[in-house]
């Protein structure tokens, strides 16, 4: 037990030296995510890293002011979706989201427009939660919804996860049911 604790601690100490204070205050959630979900620890961990470090780019980047961009990592394939005001602005953000250590794919979904209104992101929201709860119907052998990120961006609901095929299209087909969703785009890797 000792040992663990001890693990934990330098662990936290680390992230923390490196300035990564949010890791650590989501290190109880990652616990808890890390016993259903098929990445490992350090998959997970590199993934909030990885958020963290193109988020923090793209706020910084002056030529993004103005600009609504989500960042999404799973399994180290970055999603941006949002708006942008330029062609010119959506490449740059996937340049950042390119040169950022560990990431092996990029999908860019940012559409050239003005930002999404709260009401939007709100509706976004509640078609992200509806999904999630729609997940929970899915009756097949071995699987935890937990292992299927959702994300919605202007109603469009895009769905990461290390996933079976049958996982896929049954997740699939739950989210297409929910109110409110104009599309929904499969972002998963297939396992066998």
């Amino acid at each position: 037990m000792k040992r663990l604790a001890a693990a934990g601690l330098v662990l936290a100490s680390l992230l923390i030296l490196q300035g990564c204070v949010p890791l650590v205050a989501c290190g109880a959630a990652t616990g808890v995510m890390v016993a259903h979900d098929r990445r490992s620890a350090g998959t997970i961990l590199g993934d909030q890293k990885i958020e963290l470090s193109i988020r923090e780019r793209i706020l910084g980047e002056e030529r993004l002011k103005g600009s609504h961009i989500n960042v999404t990592s799973y399994n180290h394939i970055v999603l941006l979706s949002g708006e942008v005001p330029s062609r010119e602005a959506g490449l740059l953000a996937e340049r950042i989201a390119r040169e950022t250590a560990n990431v092996r794919r990029i999908y860019n979904e940012l559409v050239i427009a003005e930002p999404s209104s709260l009401t939007a992101r709100a509706n976004d929201s509640l078609i992200t939660t509806g999904v999630k709860a729609m997940l929970l119907k899915i009756d097949l052998p071995g699987f935890d919804p937990t292992r299927v990120k959702v994300v919605t961006e202007r109603r469009v609901v895009y769905l990461m996860g290390l996933v079976t095929p049958q996982e896929a299209d049954a997740a699939s087909e739950q989210a297409r049911q929910v109110s409110g969703v104009a599309k929904v785009v499969r972002l998963f890797e297939i396992i066998r």
